[in-house]
C-alpha cells in the first residue's frame, strides 16, 4: 500500500473510530508527514519497503536535529510512526510491523505548577469586575471574568471551555463537558463562577452576540464570533501581566491550581481524577506530590526538631 494511502486510512481511524480529538489528529497528521517525506526522500513510498533499520534511521536523525527536539515531542512522533504501522498490520494491510522493536523515550516527569489561592484571587480580580459592580458596562470584562472563573471552578481544559454551548450550562449548579475521545462529563459549578457566567449571559453575550452570527457557543469574541483558543489564552495573559504575577501562567495554570488546591483541601484523588476527566489515576497521582511536596516544605518550616 502506498504510504500516503495508509496515513490518511490511518487518521480517518484515529478520528472517527477512536474519537481522538482534532487537536490530537493533527500532531499525527504533523507527525506522519515529515514520515512520509523522509521516506519519500530515501525512495520509499510504499509500505512494504519500510523496514525496522529505516525507523530506527528516522528516529535518530529527528532526534539528532537542531535544536533537539522536547523529549515529548519526540515520544509523540514515535507514537504516530508505531500508531501507523500497528493499524496497518490489525487491518491486514501489512505483514511485518518495522516498530516492532521501538521503545520510546523516557520522558521527565515534569511537576505541574500551580498558583497560590491569593494570586488565582488576583488572577480572577484582574480579569474582569465583579457580578455586581458598576463597571458591569465592560462587555468584554465581564466575559473574561466569566471565562477565568468557569476554567478555575471546573478544572477544564480551555479546548473544552470555548467548545461549550450555553445549554451546556442548562442544569444550574453543573457543567456537561466534552472531553477527549468526545467522553463527557459533569462537573459542579461553584457559586463564584455560577455569578460571574450569569452576569455575562446576562450583560455581555446578548451583546456581543448582535455583533456577529447567531451560534450556539457559550463564549463569544469581541466580533461576536466563538472565542477561540489563542484568544482565551490571551485573555489569561493579559490578566496576569494586570495582577503583576510574574510566574508564567497559561490555561493549563488554573486547571494545575484546580487539581493542586482540592488535594490540598482533603479531596480524594479519585475525585480529582472523574473532575479532570483522566482516563487514569496514575496521571492525576502526579498532583499528590505536589501536594506533598508542600506538606514537606511546611513541616522543615515549622518543627522545631525538623532539621
Amino acid at each position: 500500500m502506498r504510504l500516503d494511502r495508509a496515513v490518511d486510512g490511518y487518521l480517518r481511524h484515529i478520528s472517527i473510530e477512536r474519537g481522538l480529538s482534532e487537536h490530537t489528529v493533527a500532531a499525527y497528521r504533523r507527525d506522519l508527514a515529515g514520515y512520509v517525506e523522509w521516506l519519500a526522500e530515501r525512495g520509499i513510498d510504499d509500505t512494504d519497503d519500510v523496514t525496522a533499520e529505516r525507523v530506527a534511521e528516522f528516529v535518530a536523525t529527528r532526534a539528532a536535529a537542531q535544536p533537539p527536539p522536547a523529549a515529548t515531542s519526540l515520544a509523540r512522533l514515535q507514537s504516530s510512526v508505531r500508531g501507523l504501522h500497528r493499524f496497518l498490520v490489525r487491518e491486514e494491510a501489512a505483514t511485518d510491523d518495522p516498530t516492532a522493536r521501538l521503545r520510546p523515550p523516557k520522558t521527565p516527569q515534569r511537576l505541574p505548577k500551580a498558583l497560590t489561592i491569593d494570586q488565582v484571587t488576583s488572577l480572577l480580580d484582574a480579569a474582569g469586575p465583579e457580578p455586581g459592580a458598576v463597571a458591569e458596562t465592560d462587555v468584554v470584562g465581564l466575559r473574561d471574568r466569566a471565562l477565568l472563573e468557569l476554567l478555575y471552578a471546573t478544572g477544564a481544559r480551555v479546548s473544552e471551555v470555548v467548545q461549550l454551548d450555553v445549554d451546556d450550562l442548562a442544569h444550574g449548579d453543573v457543567l456537561r463537558v466534552r472531553g477527549k475521545g468526545s467522553k463527557e462529563r459533569i462537573v459542579p459549578v461553584g457559586s463564584f463562577a455560577r455569578a460571574a457566567v450569569d452576569a455575562y449571559l446576562a450583560r455581555a453575550r446578548p451583546e456581543l452576540s448582535r455583533r456577529g452570527r447567531a451560534t450556539p457557543r457559550l463564549f463569544l469574541g469581541a466580533r461576536g464570533a466563538p472565542l477561540s483558543r489563542q484568544s482565551a489564552w490571551l485573555v489569561i495573559r493579559a490578566a496576569a501581566e494586570r495582577a503583576g504575577l510574574t510566574a508564567h501562567v497559561s490555561p493549563h495554570t488554573l486547571r494545575h491550581s484546580f487539581a493542586t488546591h482540592l488535594l490540598q483541601g482533603g479531596a480524594d484523588v479519585r475525585v480529582v481524577q472523574e473532575l479532570l476527566g483522566h482516563a487514569s489515576v496514575a496521571t492525576t497521582q502526579i498532583y499528590t506530590h505536589v501536594t506533598a511536596d508542600a506538606l514537606r516544605d511546611v513541616y522543615l518550616t515549622a518543627h522545631p526538631r525538623a532539621r
